[in-house]
């Protein structure tokens, strides 16, 4: 095994796959611009499910075995991962999500359940991750093992390559300068956070292509209203027009949120390329390049399998 590896990017890609890698054995270093805190993950609802990405067959077997740790984490306090029951809901007949043969409770709902307006709608039991709570517990997992945190900006990963055995780059929207590739495409979001005012179950519109998103995730004392999905749009300023609007939507699907009180906006960028960016090069010195990014809105329920595939690549890196 590769006794050596520097992570660059501290999201939840970064974090899950440098805690991956430490807990196999390997000595870990990682490198961020920004503190967990203040990455784009921390702006996510999040909820777990695969959106905004592909490969489907390879995605298939990585949300599968993300949806496994999820479920275990909830059953620890203090992760910020609780499995709900709630609806997927749409406003014509459609069928079940392409995932649903990874959740074993998913049915039909019936006709009753629906909000007014929706035609059809399942069922199911999912992991909702509140992101600032996430996070905190995979930074202290991570720095339990040892690992170092470096706040520092990374021009060249093969520069990282002369000191390091294995380079693994988790930067999201970063690769698009860093690799380059640009490929690599922003899918701006905007979320509300309001407090709760009784909403246990969590409510998402299943709304095609549009850009306008509709989801409730209750989080405790907390609920994170979406949302958006702008394609190409860098900027992370507050819209408050788009806010109001998203008020407005969740309002109408749950009218007890007309009595909450917005405490916080978020806006995030979701790192979306053709097909997820997983795969490794060896450089001429020997170091391992192993690309993890690309993961879309998909990056919580992505980042256990892939970080997986990362740690199972790098144990095998001296027996090839």
């Amino acid at each position: 095994m590769a006794s050596a590896a520097v992570v660059v990017g501290a999201g939840v890609t970064g974090l899950t796959t440098a805690i991956a890698l430490a807990e196999s054995g390997v000595d870990v270093k990682v490198i961020a611009d920004e503190l967990p805190e203040a990455t784009t993950s921390a702006a996510a609802g999040a909820m777990w499910g695969p959106y905004l990405v592909e490969p489907r067959r390879k995605v298939h077997g990585w949300s599968l075995r993300t949806l496994s740790e999820l479920r275990t984490l909830a059953l620890r306090p203090g992760t910020g991962v609780e499995v709900l029951p709630g609806i997927e809901a749409s406003r014509t007949t459609g069928a079940a999500p392409a995932w649903s043969d990874m959740l074993d409770d998913l049915r039909p709902c019936a006709p009753g359940e629906l909000p007014t307006g929706f035609a059809s709608g399942w069922r199911y039991s999912a992991p909702l991750i509140d992101m600032p709570t996430y996070l905190g517990y995979l930074t202290t997992r991570l720095t339990a093992t040892g690992t170092q945190l470096e706040v520092g900006h990374v021009t060249s990963l093969r520069a990282l390559a002369a000191d390091w055995p294995v380079v693994v780059n988790c930067t999201g929207c970063g690769a698009h300068d860093l690799v380059p590739d640009p490929t690599m495409q922003p899918i701006r979001g905007q979320l509300v956070v309001t407090t709760n005012p009784g909403v246990t179950e969590f409510f998402t519109e299943n709304t095609g292509p549009s850009p306008d998103l509709c989801h409730i995730y209750p989080h405790g004392d907390t609920l994170v209203l979406g949302g958006t999905a702008e394609p190409g749009r860098w900027d992370l300023e507050l819209d408050t027009a788009t806010a109001d609007l998203i008020l407005t939507r969740c309002r109408t699907i749950d009218p007890r949120i007309a009595d909450a009180t917005v405490i916080d906006h978020r806006v995030g960028l979701r790192p979306t390329t053709p097909a997820v960016q997983l795969h490794s090069e060896r450089l001429d010195n020997g170091t391992m390049l192993v690309h993890n990014y690309g993961h879309g809105g998909a990056g919580v329920t992505l980042s256990w399998g892939c970080a997986t595939v990362v740690a199972d690549w790098v144990a095998r890196v001296h027996l090839d």
